[in-house]
């Protein structure tokens, strides 16, 4: 992480191998540490561009090293989450956009609300703008999975393609919201 004052933070947010890594490269022209294997990334990776943080938080909802590091992790995305809440002005949750009604769907047959949905509330309710980064949207054989999604997640949804580079929709919603907070000088952590 570089050094000096943090004021703004903005953190990526989401499942193991929904692709956060992927995208925070492809915005910011970062490579993060990754694991070989889905659920191993179990820091956070940081970039810092003046007082911006940028972050990519470990995945939550699988740990490919057992559910006790499972539940470690989760509790440790949401303990870093509120700790730094008075700074991360910003948050972008990402989903796997072919994956998540399934998983939803047999989260709510259980009785449980999906981990995407509490994190996406949790946000909210900490007062972060957050926006939905629906990736692998290229697999998606159905663009109205978008309007299914919108029966979990009350909240912007922006479909995303990290891994072929499609992320323009994420950069235009990031660039756009530090614009409003009138910080211009911040374009240049943005991957040319």
């Amino acid at each position: 992480m570089g050094s000096g004052r943090v004021n703004i933070e903005i953190i990526f947010a989401g499942r193991s191998n929904v692709g956060k890594s992927t995208l925070f490269y492809q915005l910011f022209g970062v490579k993060v540490r990754r694991g070989k294997k889905p659920g191993t990334t179990i820091k956070p990776n940081h970039l810092q561009y003046r007082d911006l943080l940028v972050t990519d938080l470990p995945g939550f909802g699988y740990v490919w090293k057992g559910r006790n590091l499972s539940e470690k992790v989760k509790d440790f995305v949401v303990r870093y989450i509120e700790e730094n809440a008075h700074r991360i002005k910003l948050a972008v949750e990402v989903i796997d956009a072919k994956a998540f009604c399934e998983i939803a769907e047999r989260w709510d047959k259980r009785g449980y609300i999906p981990v995407e949905v509490e994190m996406f509330d949790f946000l909210k309710e900490l007062g972060i703008e957050t926006v939905v980064a629906a990736n692998k949207f290229d697999k998606v054989e159905n663009e109205s999975v978008i309007e299914e999604i919108r029966k979990w997640i009350k909240g912007e949804i922006i479909p995303t393609s990290a891994k072929k580079g499609e992320v323009e929709g994420i950069r235009r919603w990031l660039k756009s919201k530090l614009v409003e907070m009138g910080r211009h000088d911040l374009m240049g952590v943005f991957r040319k």
